[in-house]
């Protein structure tokens, strides 16, 4: 049985632990608002970005002169998994929620017999993913000194991402990223890059006006531009999202510690208070019994 001198230090260690968690809900709530807002305010766009590219690549509707990163290389041999996670940890599940959507995918491409390559964004990804699949990981991004996450972030990525295709080493790109839905809820997502997934022909056409426009330069000029913007545009997206994604786990993470360590001081002050009541009865049955004795 700890002694009452343990007891205390335990009780004044939780005590400290507390604090700690306590001022990280509060920095992650602050950080969540700012992030959220940018999470939500990327969406419309990226949305869009996708609709127009729709409505432009119906040009190229059953025809083999496609753009590569529209149609594809016509294979479906080597993939390029982007898995995008947190710099850091203390989020609950967030980075590993995302980590096993890619594991999974990996070992079902593996199976098949493809070829897997990983693009890690965000130091945890990289560590989780480096235990089972150390060799399939081509190159990694470490963005632990940026503030606020931007265009220039997902621009770096994009052109990595680009490099390597236009270099032919890989066919399909996956991102992989959490979108943020509310404080206790971020889903694991997996969207395809390359060759572009745009939305389906009635949804690009669904706000579409009454009088059609007219390009200049031409659809396929338009196109050609767009789409390696595009891929920059969903990279900034799946980063914002990701970012909202993790002050949010953070946040409820660290309140759940909060009130475990709570309980727990709870606990361990009812056993001091009992053990240091046995010790007092113990010491006046001490004296009375000397007492009597005299």
């Amino acid at each position: 049985m700890p002694s009452l001198k343990d007891l205390k230090n335990r009780i004044d260690s939780v005590k400290s632990t507390q604090k700690i968690t306590k001022a990280m809900q509060m920095v992650a709530a602050a950080k969540l608002r700012r992030a959220q807002d940018a999470a939500e305010a990327a969406r419309p766009y990226a949305e869009r970005m996708g609709k127009v590219l729709a409505a432009l690549g119906a040009v190229y509707d059953g025809q083999e002169n496609a753009p590569v990163l529209l149609g594809g290389t016509g294979k479906d041999q080597v993939h390029l998994l982007v898995v995008a996670t947190g710099e850091r940890g203390l989020a609950g599940g967030f980075n590993s929620s995302i980590a096993r959507l890619a594991r999974e995918h990996a070992a079902k491409l593996l199976g098949q017999g493809k070829t897997v390559k990983i693009l890690t964004v965000g130091r945890k990804g990289n560590d989780i993913l480096k235990r089972q699949y150390p060799d399939h990981i081509v190159d990694t991004f470490n963005f632990r000194e940026v503030k606020q996450v931007g265009f220039t972030q997902a621009q770096l990525v994009t052109d990595k991402i680009l490099a390597m295709f236009n270099a032919g080493e890989f066919d399909v790109a996956t991102l992989y990223f959490a979108k943020f839905g509310s404080v206790i809820s971020q889903v694991p997502t997996a969207q395809q890059l390359i060759p572009a997934k745009l939305p389906t022909k009635a949804e690009g056409q669904a706000e579409a006006p009454s009088v059609p426009y007219e390009y200049e330069p031409s659809e396929e000029a338009i196109v050609e531009d767009l789409l390696p913007r595009n891929i920059a545009v969903q990279v900034l997206r799946a980063l914002l999202e990701n970012s909202a994604s993790f002050y949010g786990a953070q946040m409820s993470a660290m309140d759940n510690a909060t009130r475990n360590a709570g309980e727990m001081i709870g606990k361990l002050q009812l056993s001091y208070n009992r053990q240091r009541q046995a010790q007092i009865t113990k010491e006046l049955i001490e004296i009375i019994s000397g007492a009597e004795a005299l």
